[in-house]
Formats: C-alpha cells, structure tokens, sequence
C-alpha cells in the first residue's frame, strides 16, 4: 500500500494508515461496522480442524477492535482436481461450527480454483464509536495482558516436519482453535485502553506496532508463564518456523533483549502466532484484576508486559522475568 494514496472519509474512523486489525467505518453516531479478512493454509492435517482455526484466527480481528462480530462469508481457494470435495466440506463444517459458537450467521462466500488450498473468512460486526480499541493508545505505565500462551508458530512447524506430532497438533489445535470471544467479553468489563491480537508478527511484532502507533516505549517480560510448554521445548532444540528469523529482522532496528533473557525465550518472542491471544493495555490495578477475572474461570492470562515514557520512533526491549 506505501506506493497508493491513503483514502480519507469522514466516517472512515480506523484505515490503512495504521497498523491496526480491521478498519472501522461509522454508521450512526452510536454504530461503527468493523470489518476484516483473513485466510491461509492448512496447519494441520484435519479438514475440520483447519476449518475451526482459520474462522477462529478470522473472527479474532474483531474481537480485538473491542467489537462483537455478526456476520461472515467464507473465502475458499481449493485444488478441484487434486483433493476429494470431502476435504472442502470438512473444513466448511469447522468453520461453520466455530461460527456458531461465536454467534456468527455466515452470509455467503466465495471460492475459487487453486492449486494451493486456502481458506478463511470475511468478517463484520459493530462496536460503539467510543469504544473502538485499537493498538495505538496505549498509556505510560500501562500493564499488558495476554490470553493465550505462545508458541503455535512451533508446534505448527512440528507438525509438518512430524516431531512429537500428535501432542503438537492436539496442544496447535486446542490453542489455536479457542476463540478470543471470552477474553474480550471479560476484558469489556475493565477499562482497556488499547489492545491487537497476536498472530503473524509474533508477540514481539505486535507489541512492536503498539509502541510505534502510541510513540511510546514496550517492555516484554520473558518467563516460562508465557509460553506452551511444548513449544519451549521444541524450541530448545532448534525447532524454529521461518517466520521467527523474518519476525527478528523486521524487529532488530527498534529491539533490545536484555543478556539474561534465556535464547529459547528470546526466539519464542517473535514465532509468529496462528488465531494467538489478545494483547491489553490497561492501568496495572485493571490488568492485574483482568488476570484475575480470567484465572478464576479456567482461563489463561499473564502479565506479558509494561508501558514506559516517550519514544518518537517505537522501542522494544526484552528483559527475563521470573515472576
């Protein structure tokens, strides 16, 4: 998008100037549609599954505008000639029942040829024009919150290259295939200031644009809370996506990650996330009862990280925290 202009619209309130997670339109002075898509590849070998994840990582956009999302179409690029129409089915009906369980009515869609098999979804829903969230108001002093543990990116790689496969896949699955519905429902119940989800960028990619689109500082804390078990040690023994290294460079020029911060955490950090968790800015009283809110219902949630003072251009640093 750097080389087109950037469309301006009275009522277009979040667009492609920031790097937020869907854009938002206002309707009415107490109704703004939030809308997204997002689509990808198979991550694992069940049809249903992939369906469930890739509505689930779909309908989180929303979730982390602060809206509640209403509507989907399906996106389906599929090779006719070279998988059985079982497969497509297969998936349709994980995508179905991940929107159903959200809510969701599907409306429609559309699919083309292909000979790589994509699927994923369109997706609408409201929120409040005072109540938007995006990743771009994060406040000094700030705690941040995250909902979902990290570490898809590796159990993803584990389960095409057949290491441990089937825990991997059973943990990538679980994981990935919760929706962020409850999370944001609880954390509505606070008073967030900002928030994004956690997908391919990795935790310290998104934390990244949090500090960029606010100008002020992030600090990551790294401790064994934060990660799948799994996934660390995985990890440990070098089982790396691309995605990782990718997700370093683009990070390197704005990142510090402090000496005592263990290697296996570092590069967990930037594996970029499939349907990840929510990130939450809030004042620290709100995030540690947000934490709180989460844990007594069976919920994962940490302290992922903290707020500093002024930056003009986004700064990151990485520092091991036992807590």
């Amino acid at each position: 998008m750097a080389g087109l202009p950037d469309q301006k619209h009275p009522d277009l309130l979040v667009g492609t100037s920031t790097s937020d997670d869907a854009g938002v339109f206002r309707l009415t002075p107490d109704i703004a549609l939030v809308q997204t898509l997002d689509f990808f590849t198979p991550i694992v070998d069940s049809p249903y599954h992939f369906g469930q994840i890739a509505a689930a990582n779909s309908l989180s956009d929303v979730y982390a505008m602060g809206g509640r999302p209403l509507t989907a179409m399906n996106i389906v690029c599929f090779p006719v000639c070279d998988l059985p129409n079982s497969v497509l089915t297969e998936t349709l009906r994980g995508g179905l029942d991940k929107m159903t369980e959200a809510g969701v009515a599907l409306a429609g869609g559309h699919s083309v040829d292909d000979k790589e098999f994509k699927y994923g979804l369109s997706v609408t829903g409201v929120v409040h024009p005072s109540k938007i969230l995006t990743n771009a108001n994060v406040k000094k002093g700030d705690l941040l919150v995250l909902t979902k543990p990290i570490g898809t990116g590796v159990l993803a790689t584990a389960v095409k290259g057949q290491v441990d496969f089937q825990e991997s896949e059973s943990l990538l699955i679980e994981i990935s295939g919760t929706l962020n519905r409850r999370a944001g429902e609880i954390m509505h119940t606070f008073e967030p200031h900002a928030c994004t989800d956690v997908t391919g960028f990795g935790l310290a990619g998104h934390a990244l644009e949090m500090s960029k689109g606010s100008n002020l500082s992030v600090t990551l804390f790294a401790h064994e809370a934060m990660f799948i078990p799994k996934a660390l040690e995985l990890a440990s023994m070098g089982l790396l996506p691309a995605g990782t290294y990718a997700n370093r460079q683009f990070c390197e020029n704005y990142t510090k990650v402090h000496p005592s911060v263990e290697q296996v955490q570092a590069d967990l950090v930037f594996d970029p996330q499939t349907s990840g968790g929510l990130l939450v800015s809030m004042t620290p009283a709100m995030a540690r009862d947000y934490v709180s809110a989460m844990n007594d219902q069976g919920l994962f949630a940490v302290i992922a990280g903290e707020v500093g003072g002024r930056c003009t251009a986004g700064s990151l640093e990485i520092v091991s925290n036992k807590a």
